[in-house]
């Protein structure tokens, strides 16, 4: 069975894979499957849950809030943010929903903060507007 080798990058960590077989992702088109040899191909994924099989084991499933994915040279290298890979489809699904949450969480408390500074920046350049007016 030809087998090719998988590249996971994210920001904080990566994983190469070897002896991968068979990769199903989706992109906006839809679903698509990747084995050994394939012609070189990129697109960017959706987010949601990838699949691949190492060998002839169980697929291992890959969860990710979208990606870029390339292929060449008999390599598959995938480029997100942050990735979870786990055997359980049920299992990494949750998992993926929770981390989904606390990055919105994440970013509304981000744009909380900015509104906050926003309006002190705007109000400190008033006080400072008036007080140059006033020694004019």
């Amino acid at each position: 069975m030809s087998q090719f080798t998988l590249n996971v990058l994210a920001g904080t960590e990566e994983q190469r894979i070897t002896g991968v077989s068979s990769f199903v992702g989706e992109d906006t088109s839809g679903f698509f499957g990747i084995q050994a040899h394939h012609a070189r191909f990129m697109t960017t994924l959706v987010f949601g849950v990838a699949r691949f099989k190492v060998g002839s084991e169980a697929w291992q499933y890959l969860a990710l809030p979208g990606g870029v994915v390339y292929f060449n040279h008999n390599e598959l290298s995938l480029s997100t943010r942050y990735f979870l890979i786990d055997t359980d489809l049920e299992r990494i699904s949750r998992a993926i929903q929770q981390q989904m949450t606390t990055d919105e969480d994440d970013l509304r408390a981000t744009h909380e903060s900015l509104n906050r500074m926003e309006h002190a920046m705007i109000k400190r350049m008033l006080t400072l507007k008036r007080k140059t007016e006033w020694l004019s």
